[in-house]
């Protein structure tokens, strides 16, 4: 590529994303930085934004970026000299339905576990504080006091004119039109202006993120729809500290507008998609037409909860594009495609998140990371699947419309449903499989066979519907052979001759031995962090098949692939095989049924790998598992994973086998201890805090992470992961805080009920000085149990059960 000029790092869209990153690069003295707007700063989704700041959010990582933006908004005006319109005044969230309010608390929970202030409130606590609001109906309410709201333009602006004073330039007027690729590195951009060199390029476009994606390459789950507010009449004595407002359960928020109005805006269902998700480069400061049919659907409700609407009329009507991912989350982080392309797109509250969203993006394109812990946010999250039009605009409408419905334990999405399937489906469906989805992939959650009085009624306090299906599940893993349709599984073949010298470069644990074994392992960064948590499996001279879960291919295949030399090969066969495990301590006798292959202990150990015939057809057995259980992962060529399955349900009869779901899998592996990446182990957690030492091999040669976690392993872990206990069913899902006395010492990672126990288990992760102490207290939905601390292990700690 022949440039005009070079930037080290340029910024494509100037709204307050984008203009946010450049002021925080400017702050870390970066100032070769250019940002490329093709209209004027603000004019994609930010200049007609409401401005709400909300940082209460279900997920600990949205709380804790909206928690950074707002303590950006509180230096930002007298840093800059400028007014940003920065009304810190609060916000009150409104239940009014019992699952709304369980909710509600669930959030405040995890908010207290990392110190975020909430208070609850009573229905009249609530009116006293907005007196305009009828409390007919309303169960409670959370004040969060440092919320409020804020000006979009005027922030955008501060942020800019900020970074301008650091060195950052901005162009206006310039549109992107090309991102040359060379050897998995974007070399710059073409404009409409000429060609521009860069060392990074970064994609903030907001709705037009997809299409800027898309010439360098990458697929970005990137969608837009319309999005509607209204500005009333004015007139209406407003108190000039009067907080914002959140009803949910009527769907719309609120916030006071100047001149004495209130600004009110909803997330109604059917919204409309825009553009086939591929928006036009020559839209700018436009509107669409209003639609009061849309309109309507919130603004009635709002009125029922202020009637003082019914005597006031409508001033302006808002109707523009807003940018709403496949999931409703933002998009961030290094695209998996290429080496130097970052992307922040995707923010449908994008003004709340600026500051805090621009600070990590930042951290991330200097250091290499993000500062905490963003993966619900990850760019790698998605896959191609996600990014296709017609998916997207179905998953944007769902996201959009869900924004404030209730989100259960367990909630599944109905949008996109049935894209991708196992050749197990039709045999899934037969024993009347209740679906879920994981990366498109349609999963079997627990059988109406198990229990013909399950139902799917959740719940956040009780025991949800399908408790007792669940149960019969997990007893058929735990005393006699089950069979788990794992085909979603990401697997990876890496080939060539230096494959086992790279990947023992790579995995923490030695994989120096001879083909035909499983090797459990963790992937570690520079600084002893876990980036993956998989399995790796030495099919032959050469050849490795890497095991992750259905989420994480993405993530760990772009991990691996770029540390591998040129020589060695990693290919995505996930589509290729079929995975079926049968596990339970009957699972040798159904499996030697079916094959002529010795599989005894003796010949056959744990975390062996190797072909054996079933049936008529052949399969890679690999005895490794996720339950705690004897058993065999069977890798099956598509094509023949019908016949492999029907063959050992039939050879099963006698023994009683039967289908089992992933509610069942979590249940034991919560039993056994297991981590789950993302939730036990993170890139902040090392495997010594996790207690997985015993999968690092510290005196092999260099590899990833090897000096940190040396230093680590001498200088013994400041936290350790701790399994508790409480007796009985207790309702903990993820999140709930931990007490000892009064004082909150942290938060569980994982949570569930453990069927063959009979208790509830939850993983969380202790100081070391607290590590040794026996009694805990756990909080959740506003009560408190007494919890123990157990061994990390509860169910067959000595792994006699696997061995055998």
């Amino acid at each position: 590529m022949t440039a005009d000029r070079h930037a080290r790092i340029v910024i494509i869209g100037g709204g307050a994303i984008g203009c946010s990153l450049a002021y925080h690069l400017a702050r870390a003295g970066e100032n070769d930085v250019l940002v490329l707007e093709k209209a004027q700063i603000t004019h994609g989704s930010t200049w007609h934004a409401a401005g709400l700041v909300g940082q209460l959010r279900g997920k600990r990582a949205l709380t804790r970026l909206m928690q950074n933006s707002v303590a950006v908004f509180d230096s930002l005006g007298s840093e800059t000299g400028m007014v940003i319109d920065w009304k810190k005044v609060g916000s009150l969230r409104l239940a009014a339905s019992d699952a709304r309010w369980s909710e509600i608390r669930r959030s405040m929970q995890l908010a207290k576990s990392f110190g975020f202030e909430t208070h609850e409130m009573s229905p009249k606590e609530a009116q006293a504080m907005f007196p305009h609001i009828d409390p007919k109906g309303v169960v409670g309410a959370a004040y969060i006091p440092t919320d409020g709201y804020v000006d979009p333009y005027a922030l955008t602006q501060a942020y800019a004119h900020a970074a301008r004073k650091g060195g950052v330039k901005f162009e206006e007027g310039v549109t992107v039109n090309d991102i040359p690729v060379k050897d998995r590195r974007a070399t710059g951009v073409v404009t409409d202006h000429g060609t521009i060199s860069a060392d990074i390029v970064v994609n903030c476009a907001g709705y037009w993120a997809r299409r800027i994606g898309q010439m360098a390459g990458v697929a970005l789950a990137a969608g837009v729809v319309e999005h509607q507010y209204f500005v009333t009449e004015k007139g209406l004595d407003l108190p000039a500290n009067l907080t914002t407002l959140r009803d949910p359960d009527n769907n719309f928020y609120l916030k006071p507008d100047v001149g004495g109005a209130y600004a009110i805006g909803g997330w109604e269902d059917g919204t409309k998609p825009c553009w086939h998700q591929s928006a036009p480069f020559d839209f700018a400061r436009q509107l669409f037409p209003e639609n009061l049919e849309r309109l309507e659907r919130f603004a009635t409700l709002a009125a029922d909860r202020l009637p003082v609407l019914n005597d006031i009329g409508i001033r302006t009507i808002i109707n523009g594009p807003i940018p709403v991912s496949a999931d409703g989350e933002p998009i961030m982080g290094l695209a998996p495609e290429l080496e130097n392309f970052f992307v922040a797109c995707g923010f449908t509250a994008g003004i709340a998140a600026s500051g805090g969203a621009g600070e990590a993006m930042a951290n991330w394109i200097l250091h290499g990371d993000p500062g905490l812990d963003l993966w619900p946010f990850d760019v790698r999250r998605f896959g191609p699947p996600h990014a296709q039009a017609s998916y997207l605009e179905e998953r944007a409408i769902e996201a959009y419309g869900a924004y404030y419905k209730v989100h259960w334990p367990g909630d599944q999405t109905q949008a996109g449903r049935g894209l991708r399937r196992s050749p197990l489906y039709p045999a899934l469906l037969e024993a009347q499989a209740v679906l879920g989805a994981k990366f498109g992939w349609e999963r079997p959650l627990w059988f109406r066979t198990s229990d013909p009085t399950a139902s799917e009624i959740p719940s956040f306090e009780g025991k949800p519907g399908w408790f007792g299906a669940v149960a019969v599940e997990a007893n058929a893993i735990r005393t006699g052979v089950a069979l788990i349709d794992q085909t979603s599984f990401s697997k990876f073949e890496i080939t060539g001759s230096g494959a086992q010298a790279a990947l023992n470069r790579i995995a923490a644990a030695d994989l120096g031995g001879a083909p035909g074994q499983a090797v459990y392992t963790q992937l570690c960064n520079a600084k002893g962090g876990i980036e993956a948590d998989v399995t790796l499996i030495h099919v032959e001279e050469g050849r490795f098949l890497l095991v992750t879960g259905s989420g994480f291919g993405v993530r760990d295949a772009a991990w691996v692939r770029r540390q591998l030399p040129p020589d060695v090969t990693l290919r995505d066969v996930t589509n290729v095989f079929a995975v079926i495990n049968l596990c339970g301590p009957k699972a040798r006798e159904v499996l030697q049924k079916t094959c002529a292959d010795d599989i005894s202990n003796t010949v056959f150990p744990f975390l062996t790998a190797r072909g054996i015939e079933i049936g008529l057809a052949k399969s890679l057995a690999v005895r490794v598992g996720y339950v705690g259980e004897l058993g065999w992962e069977l890798y099956v060529p598509n094509e023949y994973a019908a016949h492999v399955y029907e063959t050992l349900l039939r050879a099963g009869e006698d023994e009683g086998i039967r289908p089992v779901g992933y509610l069942a899998v979590e249940s034991c592996r919560l039993e056994k201890g297991y981590v789950y990446w993302s939730a036990e182990v993170t890139p902040e957690t090392t495997p010594f805090e996790a207690g997985l030492g015993f999968a690092v091999d510290l005196g092999k040669e260099e590899f990833t992470g090897r000096d940190a976690l040396r230093a680590a392993k001498s200088a013994k872990p400041k936290r350790r992961l701790t399994t508790f206990t409480v007796d009985g069913f207790a309702p903990f899902h993820g999140g709930e805080t931990i007490l000892s006395g009064n004082k909150v010492v942290g938060s569980l990672t994982s949570a569930g009920y453990g069927h063959h126990l009979g208790c509830t288990i939850g993983f969380g992760y202790l100081p070391a000085d607290l590590a040794a102490m026996q009694d805990f207290r756990i909080e959740a939905f506003g009560k408190s149990y007494p919890a123990r601390r157990a061994p990390r292990c509860l169910y067959d700690a000595k792994m006699e059960r696997l061995k055998r």
